[in-house]
């Protein structure tokens, strides 16, 4: 589950981890409000307005901007709420801005210029252990420092079973460059990130950027946060800050309802049970020449109602052009999904594309007979090859 950014900061400062302050506003008034407030708090009257979306790259987008005055706080929020926002991390349409964060200007003036870093922590899979990647090149150009100039990417991997080592913190503290009290902020600033991560059960954080203030101070003035959905019932006020209207709808529609549906750019709709036969069916689309459009597994109990509710959610994708039913009956009997989908399909009506259906296990050829006495534009396959070969004949 991906927070905003106001949210993964409220995780953040939970654990002892300095942040540049904001308040979250709906509306150009409240954003005013807002600003009014930090300013009490603060002393500054410069703030940065920045759209609340699930996507990287908001500055590029003209997503994040700084306000001089209240009246530019105004305008500001109101270009930028309702906005259709655009970065290198949404698609061509973006998304739309429901809300700012009204943050205060922790760009100031001082002896030094501030610097910026790059830092986040996650799980190394190949290792099995946790990492803190971090660099001093931080900023909006992150991944062209990790392509161009991956010698200023460094990484300290921490082993779950012993936590971050004092000497960790310090060592990312002088890769960084750091010294006196800035050395030291930043190792406590270590220190408490990967606190957050750990016990928030977290499968990212990543930090772009963490500025070293011209006094030394070290604050966290962005936050990108993934929580692990595994670990959400451990955390029920975490999970009542998911944001649906940030995640495809799609996904949602069929969280609600049990199945597990990954959407993804392909052009065959897949409906699987298990999650390994939905990897393997996935790979017999590329090896046919098609393209995955989804990940769907409908589990062990793929009854009519369940399979129909598959279909639709396969069928809202105006870019597939075959679906493949790939189910092996083991503790759910193939003759049964046969029969659900027949239902299925009848109760759907007009299905205009293709539909291949493979069915091996417990009574497949029973299962494969229905199909074929059906009456329906449905193709049976019984071997894996079979499938492959159908999916490439109705793609040609």
């Amino acid at each position: 589950m991906n927070l905003h950014e106001y949210q993964g900061k409220e995780i953040l400062n939970s654990f002892g981890v300095e942040i540049q302050r904001g308040i979250v506003a709906i509306t150009p008034e409240e954003a005013v409000e807002a600003a009014k407030k930090l300013t009490e708090e603060t002393g500054t009257g410069w703030h940065v307005i920045k759209a609340q979306v699930h996507a990287g790259g908001r500055g590029k987008g003209g997503g994040v901007k700084l306000a001089k005055n209240i009246q530019e706080v105004k305008d500001i929020a109101g270009e930028i709420i309702g906005m259709n926002l655009v970065t290198p991390q949404t698609s061509a349409e973006g998304k739309k801005v429901h809300q700012v964060l009204v943050a205060e200007d922790v760009y100031y003036p001082g002896d030094s210029e501030p610097e910026e870093y790059y830092m986040s922590v996650l799980l190394n899979r190949s290792t099995g252990k946790n990492m803190i990647m971090y660099s001093t090149e931080g900023g909006m150009d992150i991944e062209t420092v990790a392509e161009e100039t991956p010698h200023l990417i460094f990484h300290e991997e921490v082993d779950p079973a012993v936590g971050l080592m004092p000497f960790q913190a310090r060592r990312v503290a002088f890769n960084l460059g750091l010294s006196g009290q800035a050395f030291k902020q930043m190792t406590k600033f270590v220190t408490a990130l990967y606190k957050a991560y750990v016990n928030s059960d977290s499968s990212l954080f990543e930090i772009n950027p963490v500025l070293k203030t011209s006094d030394d101070k070290i604050i966290a003035v962005d936050a990108k946060v993934t929580i692990d959905d595994n670990a959400l019932f451990r955390h029920k006020d975490y999970a009542a800050m998911r944001d649906v209207r940030e995640e495809n709808a799609t996904e949602v529609e069929a969280k609600a309802v049990g199945l597990s549906y990954v959407d993804l750019d392909g052009n065959v709709g897949c409906m699987v049970n298990g999650a390994g036969l939905a990897m393997a069916t996935m790979d017999l689309i590329k090896q046919a020449g098609g393209e995955p459009a989804n990940f769907l597994d409908v589990g062990g109990t793929a009854d009519a109602e369940r399979v129909e509710t598959a279909f639709n959610l396969i069928l809202k994708d105006p870019n597939v052009k075959a679906i493949l039913v790939n189910i092996f009956g083991g503790i759910v009997r193939c003759d049964r999904v046969a029969q659900g989908i027949v239902d299925a399909y009848k109760n759907i009506g007009t299905i205009d594309i293709p539909i291949i259906v493979r069915l091996q296990g417990t009574n497949a050829d029973i299962a494969k007979e229905l199909i074929d006495n059906s009456g329906l534009d449905v193709q049976s396959a019984v071997q894996f090859q079979e499938a492959a070969d159908k999916v490439q004949e109705v793609l040609s």
